[in-house]
């Protein structure tokens, strides 16, 4: 095999209060990305997309994960031509720098005839998230490359746990048309905890993967609440919590900041909720004259995949 077309999926990083920790992968939302072997020892990176975003292989995230990982195996028998079609904005919060990173190293390494583990791929994926945003966290690359919803247990050894659920939340993404970089924001966190918050962060985040292990709905829509974070990041989004308001009067059973803003989540038991919520945001953000996209998608467990 010569080359290969995959589909690299958005992701939802943090669901309120896993910051860090909690990713969850898109079925509806993405990027497609064409690899194939050169003769060329090199890598040649080849975007079509309306943002602005290099080509250089080593200051893109596709790319500089792929020769990071090329590295790794010693290999140099031939290049790689990856061509993107970047559909997630960049800066939007739904993980565009890891479809980049997870995509390419997926590929990549079918080409090769898979030597690699997803706790590898991850490793070499977060290169390109280290270049991108100045941190490497796991939490957007994780659901990519094990599919569904993941826990990162410890970001230094890779230690990922899958969650499995049944799959059948619905998760909206509302997008407000800014930009917010993932390092800019990350500036406004509080380094100092209140012991009491953090107690209760842990309580809520303890609740939250219990609730999506048992599709206990009653107890997602109690835990899926950030203490910690959303205070300071949520002043960078508009409109943020009266969306919020919005969206649980509205039979949302969780509504956060997705990753660093300025996208943002609901989840909700069925399609039939995820359309009211977005008909009332959209009504709201029109009388603000606030441009907005709206997406509607299900849990993806397979992460990037094959479309050829």
């Amino acid at each position: 095999m010569n080359s290969i077309k995959i589909f690299c999926p958005a992701s939802v990083a943090n669901l309120s209060c896993g910051f860090d920790i909690l990713g969850l992968c898109l079925e509806s939302i993405g990027d497609e990305m064409i690899i194939t072997k050169i003769e060329e020892k090199k890598i040649i990176i080849k975007i079509n997309s309306e943002y602005d975003l290099t080509e250089n292989p080593q200051k893109n995230a596709a790319g500089i994960s792929v020769i990071k990982m090329l590295e790794f195996l010693n290999f140099n028998e031939c290049g790689f031509r990856i061509q993107i079609d970047k559909k997630i904005k960049p800066g939007s919060g739904i993980g565009s720098s890891a479809a980049s990173s997870a995509g390419s190293v997926f590929g990549v390494n079918k080409l090769l005839g898979n030597p690699l583990t997803k706790k590898q791929l991850i490793q070499f994926a977060l290169e390109g998230e280290k270049i991108c945003s100045d941190t490497a966290h796991a939490d957007n690359i994780s659901p990519l490359i094990y599919g569904g919803i993941t826990i990162v247990r410890d970001n230094k050894t890779l230690d990922i746990i899958r969650i499995n659920t049944s799959n059948s939340l619905f998760i909206s993404i509302i997008h407000p048309q800014i930009e917010i970089k993932t390092k800019d924001s990350r500036k406004l966190i509080k380094r100092k905890v209140d012991f009491s918050e953090a107690i209760q962060q842990s309580a809520n985040l303890a609740g939250l993967i219990t609730g999506l292990f048992h599709d206990d709905y009653d107890l997602i829509k109690r835990s899926c609440n950030d203490l910690l974070i959303e205070p300071y990041r949520s002043v960078l989004i508009p409109e943020f919590d009266k969306l919020k308001r919005i969206a649980y009067s509205n039979n949302s059973i969780g509504f956060g900041i997705s990753g660093s803003g300025p996208s943002m989540f609901s989840l909700t038991k069925n399609f039939e909720d995820a359309i009211c919520i977005e008909k009332e945001i959209q009504k709201h953000y029109e009388r603000k004259r606030i441009l907005v996209k709206y997406y509607i998608s299900k849990i993806n467990n397979e992460g990037v995949k094959v479309i050829i």
